[in-house]
């Protein structure tokens, strides 16, 4: 993700509001390319630093949305999100109203609000039941507001024009509020009201509720969001398509535990993905985050495949073929792209149509291509569907040839990044903020700029292909390929090992000298199996030790590093993400107990947030008794990878293996963590076959129990792990 450098012409910071709100917790829902934030009362507030609103396509078209009962604001009750498909709840009452024409004491009327959000419009149920002893007439007013703005405008980036407002049209049932961007397309919101209000404005609609004593009245508002380019018409985003012509998605495999907050944090996870994951043409695809990149981003699709694939790979199907759909053909400056390049991000509100912003279709990402060859591999180990992987295997070549060619343009074997778009992105790492690459003396690195975890990737790209490759009867190609992976461990450890680091450089500049800085960023140098093993046990310790973990999670940084910063965005913080990814680095090597403490770390973070979802990141302060850890201000939640973090976590520590080749699921050196003693995973799914387990404590050890396995699975424990 991006934040602003000093320059905001080249980065593109999600500003903080200089005046925080009294209570800023949200209600978030999603459903394709719309979403909405509301607060705890199910309203949004506006204002110059209002986040609230109902977003579509990349623009917020309902910037405000309030409800009074006689004359005054409802009194909350209580409030939640009871998942995508049901909605928000709201529970309030009416507050004293002393004066006349109506008199009525507080708690006399029960107001429940229901909120569903799906792609392109929002639905709001108003449910008044009178708890008075007499008959009431009581009056209920919706406002509303829409301001039209772009969502790098609510983020914080300034425009130099926008567009005009049209002239509202307001109907007995109705009201339609439009706007013509720059871009001189239409973006209209529509209010549809169930019962006709008894007045209606731009502004409102106006209702007097009859209620005799417990009797109850429903007020039905539709708010649909459109956008019409010439004459035609239709919702605001580009990507998602209607449910109804999404392809059949297999159910994942189901996974409990023996301990309910455990069982609450894989609920919450799960529920939290499928509100991100919008259908496409060419299946699912999980968009990054709410509120600021709720939109294809192939390097966080490809972690969430990458965390989901033991236990759901049809997420990564549907990854794997939306992102060959949108690979780049052509050599273009201004967006970053180059052959073969895999998209970093794809927008389609008014100021990416306008290139005020360059991210419409946007190349500016070193990782998200050998992370698509790797994630490509690791789908046919897990699934082995080699008809997928035959339509795919162009579109990898070109992925390959890119990482050979421009991916690599002075031929060192190392693939490394420097911007070609004077509006892009400096670094194009998943750490892309303006100072999260650094010197010893904090002195920032300048490009062509190779990382550390950029390597491991290309290895796994290209180990696991080789695999492929052969399966598919090109066998030149898979000794090639293999050949190519063998050399890079030699050169890797020679250019990147810091020995008196105990750790791996986190990038060598562009002179080739290496950015001697502890960095999280090695810890994914594991997870594909390029570090040799001293190196990697090494590392591991490094990652554990009091400057690196925090209690709560591995801080990006360690606390020695020269521009080590808590709050900073990358330069200290705790994702869970990257966590996930370090601790199946670990389990690779057999170190299923320090993935484990990584675990336990984050489950203790969940668990002490109060919505017990884990955000896209947080701030590295040390872990302190009694004390939740420090939010980061801005950070998205739910947020894909953040959600998906769980999956690859609990695979870690079960140190599980699956190869539907050989049919087998294995379990390496598995290690319970102390949040649960027993664990049960039922439709683990390889081909058309399926299997249902359970491991559990049995003193120091853990004893694997078979439920029920179809014939052609074989279930074991094995002695050691792969690399």
């Amino acid at each position: 993700m991006h934040r602003l450098e000093d320059d905001p012409g080249h980065e593109y910071e999600i500003a903080s509001p200089p005046i925080p709100a009294r209570d800023d917790r949200t209600l978030v829902l999603a459903s394709g390319d719309t979403f909405a934030i509301f607060d705890r009362h199910g309203e949004m507030r506006p204002g110059r630093t209002s986040r609230h609103g109902l977003y579509s396509g990349g623009t917020r078209f309902l910037s405000g949305l309030w409800v009074e009962i006689a004359g005054s604001p409802p009194l909350l009750l209580s409030s939640g999100v009871r998942g995508p498909e049901r909605g928000l709840f709201v529970h309030e009452t009416n507050p004293d109203t002393p004066d006349a024409p109506l008199v009525l004491p507080c708690d006399q009327v029960h107001l429940i609000r229901r909120v569903r959000v799906e792609d392109g419009s929002c639905e709001i149920e108003l449910s008044l039941r009178s708890y008075a002893t007499a008959a009431i007439r009581i009056p209920v007013r919706l406002g509303f507001s829409a301001d039209y703005a772009d969502v790098f405008e609510v983020r914080g980036t300034r425009r130099t024009g926008r567009g005009r407002r049209l002239a509202p049209e307001i109907a007995k049932d109705a009201v339609e509020l439009g706007y013509v961007g720059l871009d001189e397309a239409v973006r209209s919101t529509r209010f549809e009201f169930d019962p006709p209000p008894a007045e209606t404005s731009a502004r409102s609609a106006e209702w007097v509720a009859s209620l005799a004593p417990g009797e109850r009245v429903r007020i039905a508002i539709r708010v649909r969001c459109s956008l019409r380019e010439g004459v035609e018409r239709h919702r605001p985003g580009r990507y998602a398509i209607a449910p109804a012509e999404a392809p059949h998605r297999e159910p994942a495999a189901q996974i409990s535990t023996s301990s309910s907050a455990m069982n609450e944090w894989l609920r919450r996870s799960a529920a939290d993905l499928a509100m991100l994951t919008a259908p496409t043409a060419h299946g699912p695809m999980p968009y990054a985050g709410i509120p600021w990149f709720c939109t294809p981003f192939g390097r966080d699709s490809l972690i969430v495949a990458l965390e989901t694939l033991w236990s759901d790979p049809s997420l990564a199907r549907g990854v794997l073929r939306f992102l060959a759909a949108h690979q780049a053909a052509a050599d273009d400056p201004d967006t970053d792209a180059e052959p073969g390049k895999i998209v970093h991000e794809m927008r389609s509100g008014e100021m990416a149509a306008l290139r005020e912003v360059p991210f419409g279709c946007y190349y500016g990402s070193v990782d998200a291509t050998p992370l698509f060859a790797m994630v490509a591999a690791a789908y046919f180990e897990r699934t082995g569907d080699l008809a997928l992987l035959e339509d795919l295997w162009p579109h990898l070549e070109r992925a390959l040839a890119w990482i050979d060619g421009p991916g690599d343009p002075d031929g060192d074997g190392f693939v490394e990044y420097l911007r070609r778009s004077p509006n892009g992105l400096t670094n194009q790492g998943w750490k892309d903020s303006r100072d999260s690459i650094m010197h010893a003396d904090g002195s920032l690195a300048e490009g062509p700029i190779a990382l550390c975890e950029v390597q491991a990737y290309v290895y796994g790209a290209r180990s696991g292909l080789a695999r492929v490759a052969s399966c598919l009867g090109h066998n030149g190609r898979a000794e090639a390929l293999a050949s190519a992976a063998d050399r890079m461990r030699g050169a890797f450890a020679d250019a990147f090992w810091c020995d008196e680091l105990s750790t791996y450089a986190i990038a060598l500049d562009g002179k080739k000298r290496a950015c001697r800085v502890r960095s999280s960023n090695a810890g994914h140098v594991l997870l594909t199996g390029l570090a040799h093993p001293d190196h990697a046990a090494a590392v591991a310790h490094t990652l554990l030790t009091d400057e690196h973990f925090s209690g709560w999670g591995v801080r990006t940084l360690a606390t020695s590093a020269p521009r080590y910063n808590p709050m900073s965005y990358h330069d200290g913080s705790v994702w869970p993400h990257d966590n996930a990814m370090i601790a199946a680095g670990l389990a690779r090597y057999g170190n299923t107990r320090a993935a484990a403490a990584i675990f336990t770390g984050l489950f203790d973070a969940c668990r002490a947030l109060e919505d017990e979802r884990l955000p896209e990141l947080l701030c590295g302060f040390d872990r302190h008794p009694g004390e939740p850890p420090t939010l980061y201000p801005t950070a998205c939640s739910p947020q894909a990878w953040a959600s998906g973090s769980v999956f690859l976590l609990l695979q870690s520590v079960l140190g599980l293996q699956i190869d539907a080749r050989t049919g087998t699921v294995g379990f390496a050196a598995p290690t319970l963590p102390a949040a649960f003693d027993r664990i049960s995973i039922h439709g683990l799914e390889l081909g058309d076959a399926s299997v249902d387990l359970a491991l559990e404590r049995s003193g120091d050890s853990v004893d694997l129990h078979v439920l029920r396995a179809h014939e052609g699975i074989d279930v074991r424990q094995l002695t050691a792990p792969a690399r």
